[in-house]
């Protein structure tokens, strides 16, 4: 394949194992000690790997000042279509992440944990009943295969466990300000959408 000439058989095997793994969850951060050496590896062969996922119909989004990667597919194919609590809970995750963010220095991760969550959801009056337990669990199983989060502690069932919270989520919720979730989910607590309905609009 002339696009990988020029590189060793180790870099040629990370390169095919980092584009499957991109494909699959469209993050990669440079805080995830769990990927952090294949977002340095993408920067060093950032032109190999934009021109080969550019055949497939993606675009390669590199933020240095977030420390994230994404794939965006150009065609709007592979998008995921989120139910309405997902979109509550992941736009609870993007002003959480907000409002904590300005507590701390810029190279602090930001953490928080259950009880912040449904403490948000309360707040916002979204609906009558509670956010129920494996509606949460679910969500921040998805939310985490994306490398958007990652539970500290293995108990999600425990309103004291932490959550930590990836830049990426800048990315997968892309709003100017603040203000902007907090419409949406105004939109949501109206009651304008059923509890089934997708939501295209978060993660590509």
């Amino acid at each position: 394949m002339e696009l990988l000439e020029g590189m060793l058989q180790r870099e040629k095997d990370e390169f095919k194992r980092i584009c499957n793994r991109l494909l699959s969850v469209c993050f990669l951060c440079r805080n995830n000690v769990t990927n952090k050496s294949d977002y340095y590896f993408v920067l060093k062969f950032r032109d190999k790997f934009a021109d080969y996922l550019g055949i497939l119909g993606y675009r390669l989004d590199i933020n240095e000042e977030y420390g994230v990667i994404q794939l965006v597919n150009m065609q709007n194919y592979n998008r995921l279509n989120l139910k309405l609590y997902e979109s509550v809970i992941l736009l609870i995750l993007r002003i959480l992440f907000d409002e904590k963010k300005r507590e701390l220095s810029a190279s602090d991760e930001v953490i928080v944990n259950l009880g912040d969550i449904h403490d948000k959801y309360l707040s916002l009056k979204i609906r009558d009943k509670m956010l129920d337990k494996t509606t949460l669990r679910n969500a921040l199983s998805l939310f985490r295969r994306f490398q958007l989060i990652d539970p500290l502690d293995k108990d999600l069932n425990n309103e004291e466990t932490r959550i930590l919270i990836y830049d990426s989520i800048l990315m997968a919720v892309r709003v100017e300000d603040i203000k902007q979730a907090y419409d949406k989910l105004e939109v949501y607590r109206k009651g304008t959408q059923s509890d089934e309905e997708a939501d295209e609009n978060e993660v590509d």
